[in-house]
């Protein structure tokens, strides 16, 4: 899944970065109001992670004009500024959850799995659809009680079906979320869904001829 990071502070930044990438997530940095505006505004992520006290445009601006524009990406807010009061402003300005710096990254990874749960109508870590289960916390795929070995990139993919399992999801939609803004060749994504059907059955993803692909929900 794709995070937007909105941070100024590069030592930072490269840190929450670097535990997003670990944990199968892709990731676009940004260090100004202005970009993270226009990125947050023109393009989809799971969640952002959004630095109140940016340079020029401040985050809690940035947050009050993606929210006019009816735009309800889950945002996470960061500040080193700890009080009641800006806390308040946080929350009313549209942020679904608060952290004050400095923070553990444990706890960033936490509230940030638990945003996008919530965006997408979970509760629990462990997401079930028919046989398959995956584990956000251990980053794990099972096909019944057995474990399934998965590369970074096929685990990528089959959080993000799930995530959005019972709808059609674009291939470039797909490739976004996967790879980025990574160049790949046109056939990457179907290479990809092919190794994944392998591992965890040939019914588990559909295919929707010019549309995309579909996980159906199995649980309903």
């Amino acid at each position: 899944m794709r995070i937007l990071l909105v941070e100024d502070d590069e030592r930072i930044a490269g840190d929450i970065a670097r535990a997003l990438v670990e944990a199968g997530y892709v990731v676009e940095t940004i260090g100004n109001g202005e970009e993270a505006w226009f990125l947050g505004d023109t393009e989809d992520f799971a969640a952002v992670l959004l630095d109140l006290g940016l340079p020029g445009l401040d985050g809690l601006t940035v947050l009050e004009r993606w929210r006019e524009q009816g735009r309800n990406t889950p945002v996470l807010a960061l500040s080193a500024r700890g009080s009641w009061s800006e806390r308040v402003q946080g929350i009313d300005a549209g942020a679904d959850d608060y952290l004050p710096k400095p923070f553990r990254m444990e706890e960033l990874m936490a509230r940030l799995r638990s945003l996008i749960r919530r965006s997408t109508g979970r509760a629990s870590s462990v997401t079930r659809n028919g046989r398959v289960s995956l584990d956000e916390r251990s980053m794990q795929i099972k096909l019944g009680d057995a474990p399934v070995e998965m590369t970074a990139i096929e685990y990528r993919l089959i959080a993000y079906l799930m995530h959005r399992r019972g709808e059609v999801v674009a291939q470039s939609e797909l490739a976004e979320h996967i790879y980025g803004h990574d160049q790949q060749q046109s056939n990457a994504i179907e290479v990809l869904i092919g190794r994944v059907r392998k591992k965890i059955g040939a019914g588990f993803i559909e295919t929707r001829r010019g549309f995309g692909y579909l996980v159906p929900d199995h649980d309903a």
